[in-house]
């Protein structure tokens, strides 16, 4: 797995001075000025020019040239040029008109005939500029290697044809090129040719691999970094230690080059060798905050929680004025419990205009997790930034619902719609949840059904709303608006498990919902769609079923895993029941302890609540 420090940045290593080759294509002058450098000696040329270029040209040369144009004197080189060999300036202008013009293809067609010609180089590079921006990546690529045949000692053309096979994916054609540029300059700068080229695919990876494998990349960094990146990818991270050597011998302190040696290292299972390495090159380079910053990730990694809080505080103090590590040392400090620490730390951020919301937000997790419960909801209710205040003022209603304050969680909603509209149907939805916890369910479809008028377009709101229709009574609406809504995202799994429940609940209609629920739960824990908790929700559905069918050994067979992995107190009072069913007394009682233990059954559970929300 490649880590923060991607090699992807290595590749870029510091450059020289000046302006590199592939910047220039996004930079190329107009017809105009190219006309200007391509040496016309037609007399003619040049009165045409004058007239172009307008009265600042005109007033320009007031001063240093005579009111009567003097004929340029013929040179023996421009006695022996042919004129219908070089790019025509008609032929320039007219490009760039049509350029201008938003023409692109007629352009195209203008500069690449005039491109051939003689003398030609600034006229191909604007034809490739336009090409890049116009035409796909594959006709550039014909283009530029079509001109760089007929100029075969032209070295910059080398460097776009190499950039151009690479993003094709012609990497034979791309090895040949890159061999051919190393042996021209073996410490050529590659690095602006590699970028945004790395293949997406582990075939194109294995391709590219394959096709630098015979260049010499001894003396070239960028290439042996992108060796080095590759074989990390094909895991071979011990052939990849020799290419990234290579590439440090020449810049041992350039930051992408250290983190990809520890990325390596940690793919050979080093974890100790990796993070004595990154903690030297971080102590000779004290002032790299990137360093620091990837050896406090790796620390994290490793579950090394406190090391990586006494580093970051090294680093906050290192870098007092900086933001990011001051938020991420209070973040390490609430997860292992420092809150006085990271009290200070948030309000340090407090003060700092663009942090001021997020740290109202994790002072206010800060004091919830100090059961200071008051202060939690004034902290939560400070903070005003558009993505984070539904989550803090969702947590306040927790809160509020925690101490049967059901007003005023309502009126929290009620503010929080006022000031965001953007928000109003969440507020909705959860204003309705809390009058179905009061028993209030015509109340609360009431509410849905106007919200439902006011945003037709809200899944969110339709959806609650289904949810408070009647199984067996409401059956025949709830269907046809659960239908609807699986139309509009029939990949949501959510609307399916809701679809499969009234199926089961369904006399005739059971084996449909159960064979949807057990696709469900058939979906494996790394496919995208997959979601954990709606996986035990509907091994939840699934349980009850059988319960209900008196199948208490298929209860267990749903449930028993699940409750030993992450148990929750719907799973384990299915358990429980089903355990009661067949008798087994040892593990009613063993499960009814560990339920009262675990689930404070008759008590207030702030962190259980607070996670509904």
């Amino acid at each position: 797995m490649i880590h923060s420090g991607s090699w992807l940045y290595a590749v870029r290593a510091p450059k020289a001075q000046g302006q590199t080759l592939i910047k220039k294509w996004l930079h190329r002058p107009t017809a105009l000025v190219l006309a200007l450098g391509l040496g016309f000696g037609a007399p003619a040329h040049a009165s045409l020019l004058s007239n172009l270029l307008g009265s600042k040209t005109q007033s320009s040369a007031a001063t240093s040239a005579p009111a009567t144009p003097v004929p340029a004197q013929p040179t023996d080189e421009m006695a022996t040029r042919d004129p219908a060999s070089e790019p025509s300036l008609y032929s320039l202008l007219e490009a760039e008109f049509a350029a201008d013009r938003g023409q692109p293809e007629r352009a195209l067609q203008l500069y690449k005939q005039q491109s051939f010609k003689q003398d030609a180089t600034a006229v191909f590079e604007r034809a490739l500029g336009l090409s890049l921006q116009y035409d796909d990546v594959d006709s550039s690529l014909r283009f530029a290697k079509a001109w760089q045949d007929k100029n075969p000692d032209h070295v910059p053309a080398w460097f776009y044809v190499a950039h151009l096979a690479l993003k094709a994916h012609n990497y034979e054609l791309a090895g040949k090129t890159l061999n051919r540029i190393l042996r021209y300059d073996p410490r050529a700068d590659l690095s602006e040719i590699l970028i945004g080229i790395y293949p997406a695919t582990e075939s194109d990876q294995r391709a590219l691999l394959a096709a630098l494998e015979p260049i010499d990349s001894t003396q070239n960094a960028s290439m042996s970094v992108l060796k080095a990146g590759l074989l990390l990818q094909a895991n071979a991270p011990k052939d990849a230690l020799v290419h990234i050597e290579r590439a440090l011998a020449r810049q041992p302190n350039y930051t992408p080059f250290i983190t990809l040696k520890t990325d390596i290292l940690r793919q050979m299972d080093a974890p100790d060798a990796a993070l004595s390495y990154v903690d030297q090159a971080r102590l000779r380079n004290p002032s790299s905050k990137s360093l620091y910053l990837y050896q406090i990730r790796y620390l994290l990694d490793l579950k090394r929680s406190r090391e990586a809080w006494v580093l970051l505080l090294d680093a906050q103090q290192r870098f007092s004025d900086d933001a990011e590590i001051t938020l991420l040392a209070a973040l390490v400090s609430l997860d292992i419990e420092e809150y006085r620490r990271a009290d200070q730390l948030l309000n340090v951020l407090v003060q700092n205009s663009i942090y001021t919301d997020q740290a109202y937000y994790y002072l206010g997790i800060s004091a919830e997790r100090q059961q200071h419960i008051d202060m939690a909801k004034r902290y939560l209710n400070a903070v005003m930034r558009e993505d984070l205040v539904l989550a803090a003022r969702e947590k306040v209603v927790a809160f509020e619902l925690l101490e049967d304050n059901y007003d005023a969680a309502i009126a929290t909603l009620v503010k929080l719609r006022e000031q965001f509209g953007v928000f109003a149907p969440d507020t909705y939805v959860m204003q309705a949840d809390i009058l179905r916890q009061q028993q209030k369910t015509d109340e609360a479809l009431r509410l849905l059904t106007t919200a439902n008028r006011q945003y037709p377009n809200s899944e969110g709101i339709l959806f609650a709303r289904v949810q408070l229709l009647d199984n067996r009574s409401d059956y025949v609406i709830k269907r046809a608006l659960l239908q609807h809504l699986q139309s509009l995202d029939p990949s949501n799994l959510a609307y399916q498990l809701s679809y499969a429940q009234l199926l089961m609940a369904h006399q005739g209609s059971e084996a449909q919902g159960v064979a949807l629920a057990q696709s469900i739960i058939s979906i494996r824990y790394d496919d995208p769609r997959y979601d954990s908790e709606l996986h035990l929700e509907t091994l939840n559905l699934l349980a009850e079923y059988a319960l209900n069918n008196q199948e208490y050994a298929q209860v267990i067979d749903y449930l028993q895993t699940p409750y030993d992995v992450l148990p929750t107190l719907p799973s384990g009072v299915l358990l429980l029941r089903a355990y009661q069913g067949l008798g087994e007394t040892d593990k009613v009682q063993s499960l009814l302890e560990d339920l009262q233990q675990r689930f404070a059954f008759g008590q207030h559970n702030i962190n259980d609540r607070v996670q509904l929300y």
